[in-house]
């Protein structure tokens, strides 16, 4: 049986001290999480749940899960990625009246689904998952106890994508919140947050430069927007790869270059997958691209690349940096994949995750949402749900709120005129 995160540590106090200032410091700047602490230690809320968590366990996370063991729950939470643990902070969150985390980083295919095996011990009656392997579990190898979970909650895009699938299959069998798709993640979590997040881990991991050169990002969807955004404020050149007609339309009235990939991958000197599909860039396209390219993904799974068949192109393979994989053909050209294919915000040896203030954002999501869980769970059928609209709009007033910033509302006169069909020109 997997034991919790601080038994396996050679230096405990001092991965905690560390976890816990890492922590501090997020919560500084997450106003949302503090506004909600508040209500949370005073009225309760979680009382007599468990609740189970599959996430990336870096700082962030870490003060939505004290946040939630703060209003009364029990909480037990393991990684949703293999490398995008920080283990200061598991330590530091273990230390935690209320929480037990098993997540580490680095450990295998079988310590993974082994700590989310040890979470599902705790029997959660709550799910709050990052890319649905929790889920998946419970449902696939303890159905037992599909009765007494009130509900979840989904963070990622691949995760809504996987939960939707399961939902039309019949094959969900208790309610879970796309917080995925409501407003105040979507354009903000998924935007900014993966846009910002993606290019600083590339260019602190590589030492490199995005003025001049060609990025190619695949899938323009809210993480792509994101992602060609900035790239496009720091001076690269972007190209952007689609499959759907509409996106593909959409990038190209936002200025950007819309190619196929198989023309792309002769032009990009970096290349950026946010799909959340597989095999999006395989052995064709490696065999056309230039040498020294970067190589990363912004998507969930780590297939979005595909590493076997770039392995068995290669010649030799080497560490050309912490984090940095070069694959060097046989002609000489070397291909440089950086954090194995994972999530490159999050998996390479200094990412550090989204930022703090858009992680508040998120994670108030998340948190109202199991709120709504526990206090309407009954109102909710087997399925995935959007995000009650009020919830969200909570969620935004405290975010203005904190930043000091005021705005209009309708007036009586304005509201009936909006819900009437009886006004005309």
């Amino acid at each position: 049986m997997t034991a919790p995160i601080s038994e396996r540590l050679d230096d405990v106090a001092a991965a905690r001290e560390s976890g816990r200032r890492k922590m501090d410091w997020a919560a500084q700047h997450m106003p949302i999480c503090a506004s909600l602490r508040e209500e949370f230690e005073a009225d309760q809320p979680f009382a007599g749940e468990r609740i189970g968590m599959a996430m990336h366990v870096e700082a962030k996370t870490a003060v939505l899960a004290e946040l939630l063991a703060e209003g009364g729950a029990e909480v037990a939470i393991t990684g949703c990625n293999p490398l995008s643990t920080h283990d200061d902070v598991s330590a530091a969150l273990d230390a935690v009246d209320g929480v037990t985390s098993y997540a580490e980083r680095g450990v295998d295919d079988e310590g993974y689904y082994a700590a989310i095996e040890a979470v599902i011990d705790h029997e959660p009656t709550i799910t709050v998952d990052d890319g649905m392997d929790l889920v998946a579990a419970i449902h696939e190898d303890y159905p037992e106890l599909i009765d007494t979970i009130v509900g979840g909650a989904e963070e990622t895009t691949t995760g809504v994508h996987r939960l939707r699938a399961m939902d039309e299959d019949g094959e969900l069998d208790y309610p879970v919140f796309a917080v995925n798709d409501t407003p105040m993640k979507r354009l903000f979590d998924n935007v900014h947050g993966t846009g910002e997040s993606s290019l600083a881990s590339i260019a602190m991991t590589t030492n490199l430069s995005w003025a001049g050169k060609t990025v190619v990002v695949a899938g323009y969807g809210h993480c792509g927007k994101g992602v060609a955004k900035k790239a496009s404020g720091q001076n690269a050149d972007v190209v952007v790869t689609e499959v759907e007609p509409r996106r593909a339309l959409e990038a190209h009235m936002e200025g950007y270059d819309v190619l196929p990939m198989a023309e792309a991958a002769k032009e990009g000197d970096v290349f950026i997958t946010t799909t959340g599909n597989r095999d999006v860039i395989v052995k064709d396209h490696f065999e056309n691209m230039q040498d020294g390219v970067l190589l990363a993904n912004a998507g969930h799974f780590d297939v979005e690349i595909d590493l076997a068949a770039l392995s068995e192109l290669a010649a030799d393979t080497y560490e050309a940096r912490d984090g940095v994989q070069a694959y060097e053909m046989d002609d000489g050209r070397r291909l440089n994949v950086l954090a194995e294919g994972r999530l490159v915000n999050l998996a390479t040896p200094i990412a550090l995750g989204h930022p703090v203030e858009v992680m508040d954002q998120s994670f108030g999501i998340q948190a109202v949402c199991v709120r709504e869980l526990v206090e309407n769970g009954d109102a909710y059928d087997a399925g995935v749900h959007d995000v009650p609209d009020r919830l969200d709009k909570e969620v935004a007033e405290v975010k203005l709120a904190a930043e000091g910033v005021e705005f209009d509302g309708l007036t009586d006169v304005q509201t009936e005129y909006m819900d009437s069909w009886q006004h005309g020109t």
